[in-house]
């Protein structure tokens, strides 16, 4: 043995996290025969210390990581969320062959594109020696490996990275505190007289949306989460029973939408598949994190699980509802039944626990990336950190109650957000870390398949955020002409009604 072996033998009794230390100081009771396969790995193991290798996961320190399975969890409840119930309106817009195989191909691409930044996160951490990279921090790191045009704008990646990842995660949460409110509501109008006011709601329920947001860690979230899941299920359940005792055919149902309609089917989708911005949480929060991207991992399975699932909810949704079919299916099912009342309020309540979720993502751009430093040294740093919390949830509340047409906020944060952040950023920050690894044909080959991807997702991102815009205006155009008509009808009728009719006149009033 050379002295620096043993120098090294000497490090690893006092290595907490290196699995082979116990061999390594027990080495003098080996003998070569009985333990040859062992020796071997322990002076490997040597030789790539000597080396200087370093494995990000084996210095990953987690003060309360999660399992596989509660990750599994947490990545399937941020992907079953009012994106799935979007599906068969989505369907609607395309038709139902172009439905099945664009969500198909989308969900193909967007698992890959996971993979992609799983990767690159992987690779750069290992350059880098460090145990993880957030989001920003990656786009920060590959750009400036990448080819000098990009390097240049490596110290203003993670800023945009970060912006981009926010509006989604805020974006979700406008989502949820429509859903939940218009679930509610649709519940409530059963049995009241006159109908709710779903912003009424939205404020009775925002005091609870912001004690579950003070909820710091996704161990804690995860009884939750499981409790949310279960509900999900049974919803999904009782909807499938409503969808199939309906005729579900595809006569009257378009194979191919309209294809000016194509885009919010584009938006949508990525708005429900995607959950890029749970990736790296969910990734550096694991208990091991190497069997997060691998074949049978956490990731395919979850994926796979998710395209499958809203593939079908999408298709038989449409073809049983057709063009009746609203926002969330959830509104669509048999509202006089108590089963699909008990639905509603089921997915209400799965969704009010996945706003917390969802914001986790926001809180940590905006309070631990940014914010905490300043007020670290404060003697009120605890307090700082829940009125940000308590801001941000009331900044979702007040966009939520601004734009409450949730099939368009979909299609409207998917567009923007997830084109670029989910599916342009990924294969760009691909290329950066690569372009220097491979030359010749398999250097163009990986290069040219990114720049597909990217302009792929940039045409998304331009056309599906201009159609979901212009929806939503001519939306707010048709309401605010629908008041106007509405005024002058009741003026008109008001003129015409002799003057000692006040009674009646104040009752059209």
């Amino acid at each position: 043995m050379s002295d620096k072996i043993k120098r090294l033998k000497a490090e690893d009794r006092n290595d907490s996290y290196n699995s082979f230390s116990a061999a390594i100081n027990s080495r003098e009771q080996l003998t070569p025969k009985a333990n040859a396969h062992t020796y071997a790995i322990e002076l490997s193991e040597l030789k790539r210390k000597e080396a200087g290798a370093y494995d990000p996961y084996d210095h990953s320190d987690i003060e309360h990581p999660t399992t596989n399975f509660e990750t599994l969890i947490h990545l399937l409840k941020s992907s079953f969320g009012t994106g799935i119930l979007a599906m068969p309106l989505a369907f609607y817009h395309s038709g139902y062959v172009l439905g099945i195989i664009g969500t198909a191909f989308i969900g193909l691409l967007c698992t890959y594109c996971m993979h992609m930044l799983v990767r690159t996160e992987y690779e750069l951490c290992k350059r880098k020696k460090v145990p993880s990279l957030t989001y920003p921090g990656t786009a920060e790191a590959a750009l400036s490996e990448g080819p000098a045009f990009l390097a240049k704008l490596a110290p203003y990646s993670g800023t945009i990275s970060n912006v981009f990842l926010l509006l989604y995660q805020l974006g979700i949460c406008c989502v949820y505190t429509v859903f939940v409110a218009e679930n509610i509501k649709y519940v409530l109008d059963v049995y009241l007289t006159d109908p709710v006011d779903e912003r009424i709601i939205m404020l009775i329920i925002l005091l609870p949306l912001i004690f579950i947001n003070y909820i710091k860690n996704l161990k804690f979230l995860a009884p939750l989460t499981t409790v949310a899941n279960i509900l999900t299920f049974i919803s999904f359940a009782i909807i499938f029973y409503f969808i199939f005792n309906k005729e579900v055919t595809v006569e009257e149902r378009n194979a191919f939408g309209n294809p000016k309609d194509f885009p919010l089917y584009f938006g949508t989708v990525l708005f429900a598949l995607e959950a890029i911005g749970m990736i790296m949480p969910l990734k550096n929060e694991m208990r091991n994190p190497e069997s997060f991207g691998s074949c049978c991992g956490v990731l395919n399975i979850g994926m796979f699980t998710v395209v499958a699932l809203y593939m079908l909810t999408g298709l038989f949704g449409y073809l049983a509802y057709g063009d009746q079919v609203l926002g969330s299916i959830s509104y669509s099912i048999d509202p006089e039944n108590i089963a699909a009342q008990v639905c509603k309020i089921m997915l209400a309540v799965a969704i009010f626990t996945t706003h917390a979720l969802s914001m986790y993502v926001a809180i940590d751009i905006v309070w631990t990336q940014n914010l905490l430093k300043r007020f670290e040294k404060s003697f009120y740093v605890n307090l700082w950190e829940y009125a940000i919390r308590t801001c941000l949830v009331v900044l979702t509340f007040g966009l939520a109650v601004a734009v409450p047409y949730i099939d368009l906020f979909i299609s409207l944060v998917g567009a923007l957000c997830i084109s670029f952040s989910g599916i342009a950023f990924p294969a760009i920050m691909d290329s950066c870390v690569r372009h220097q690894d491979h030359r010749g044909t398999k250097r163009i080959l990986i290069h040219a398949k990114n720049i597909a991807i990217t302009i792929f997702a940039l045409i998304g991102l331009v056309v599906g955020t201009a159609t979901s815009l212009q929806k939503i205006i001519e939306k707010f155009g048709d309401v605010e002409g629908e008041s106007l008509n509405s005024a002058s009808t009741i003026n008109v009728f008001a003129s015409a009604v002799p003057a000692h009719s006040t009674v009646l006149t104040r009752d059209v009033d």
